[in-house]
């Protein structure tokens, strides 16, 4: 879709991919549930598709879509967020490459990382990504990638973006940043230097906890150490791996993404009444989210984020044993695992999300609850974290 100004964010969400289908007119992009394509003569493929996991229509709606969104050359939607990564890591690192991550991330990524890629020869050192020394010092001769979250999963530690891609593209290396707590509404890494930009789009793109995906989206003109291009990679390695979204997951998701931006903006409003309600609380110690002036990073997500987003985690009075018991007791937050649904989610990263990374440097603390803030209303939210709170701290 193209007009003479440049389009607004939910202009775009609701728009680019979901052209009006030129036969029938209809506003919603069909879910083509097919694997094959007739062509036209052999070799002559029609509008470019002749075998779903190389392409569908579906899969494309929604991939032109996200590269909108977050000002890509081009993106790629996979089966999970895992998935995207996994695929990253593949197409763009060789055994005998070096990688820094975080000491806040996502259990999964760390996983798939120290378990799947290391034994395949992929090297990586743990750097606190809000400290741009640190992850300065962390680089070796070596490093090919500096993998970045900001906010991070789970204490929302923010990295400022433009300063380590400066420091890495000085090294030679990419910079990957999962957007997944932020979304594509709230920040935009490509523009701030980032390289390649993966969601877990089960979370806060998709919106409702009915879908299961993930997304790449690349920057124009990036090239790896040997001078492949990172678009042409990443789109070689998902055809030829085959973990790609289906049409119904990837129908799901742009229509998730439609109403992302006023999702968003509850979801913000919500988690900032409760941190203001967790401030005041005497069984809370400490509160993890980029909002508080006090917080470190807090004037980097200022400058870099729009709001600072739905994910709030804190501590409590009487360690994990209580930290367990307060989840299990709440009524409207569902404790489960996952984030960014409409519906509020209360867990336990130490025994739930980041389990796989207990006794590593990565170990959160064990009386910390994170909350995905859904899009209730505030003050029944509030009310149930209370009687809680108050029974147990």
């Amino acid at each position: 879709m193209s007009t003479d100004a440049p389009l607004g964010f939910s202009s775009r969400a609701i728009h680019v991919g979901s052209e009006p289908d030129p036969t029938t007119g209809a506003v919603v992009p069909p879910i083509y549930a097919t694997s094959t394509y007739k062509q036209d003569g052999v070799g002559g493929l029609r509008g470019g598709y002749e075998y779903s996991r190389s392409a569908n229509p579906t899969r494309t709606a929604l991939e032109e879509c996200f590269a909108a969104l977050e000002g890509g050359e081009r993106a790629f939607a996979f089966a999970s967020g895992l998935a995207a990564e996994d695929c990253i890591i593949r197409s763009l690192l060789s055994p005998g490459d070096h990688v820094v991550v975080p000491t806040d991330a996502y259990g999964g990524t760390y996983r798939l990382f120290n378990r799947v890629a290391r034994p395949w020869g992929i090297e990586h050192s743990i750097a606190r990504i809000a400290d741009v020394e640190a992850v300065r010092a962390a680089i070796r001769p070596e490093t090919r990638m500096i993998w970045l979250e900001t906010p991070t999963n789970p204490l929302l530690g923010i990295a400022d973006i433009a300063a380590i891609a400066e420091v890495a593209h000085e090294a030679g290396a990419l910079v990957v940043v999962d957007n997944t707590f932020a979304t594509a509404y709230l920040q935009n890494p490509l523009a701030l230097g980032a390289d390649v930009v993966v969601h877990s789009t089960t979370k806060y793109s998709g919106g409702h906890s009915d879908v299961v995906g993930g997304i790449v989206v690349t920057k124009a003109g990036v090239t790896t150490a040997s001078g492949e291009d990172v678009t042409e990679r990443i789109g070689f390695h998902q055809n030829a791996m085959g973990a790609v979204a289906g049409p119904f997951d990837a129908w799901l998701v742009l229509r998730g993404l439609k109403t992302l931006a006023v999702r968003m903006e509850r979801h913000c409003d919500n988690a900032e009444a409760i941190v203001e309600f967790l401030k005041a609380h005497d069984g809370v110690t400490a509160i993890y989210y980029p909002g508080l002036p006090d917080q470190v990073g807090h004037e980097i997500a200022a400058r870099q984020m729009k709001r600072f987003g739905g994910m709030v985690s804190f501590r409590v009075k009487g360690g994990e044993d209580v930290a367990v018991k307060v989840v299990g007791e709440t009524q409207l937050w569902t404790l489960g695992e996952s984030l960014g649904g409409v519906e509020s989610l209360i867990e336990h990263p130490g025994r739930m999300t980041h389990a796989s990374v207990a006794g590593t440097e990565l170990e959160v603390p064990a009386d910390l609850i994170r909350l995905s803030v859904g899009i209730e209303d505030v003050e029944d939210l509030i009310a149930d974290l209370k009687q809680a709170l108050d029974r147990l701290t």
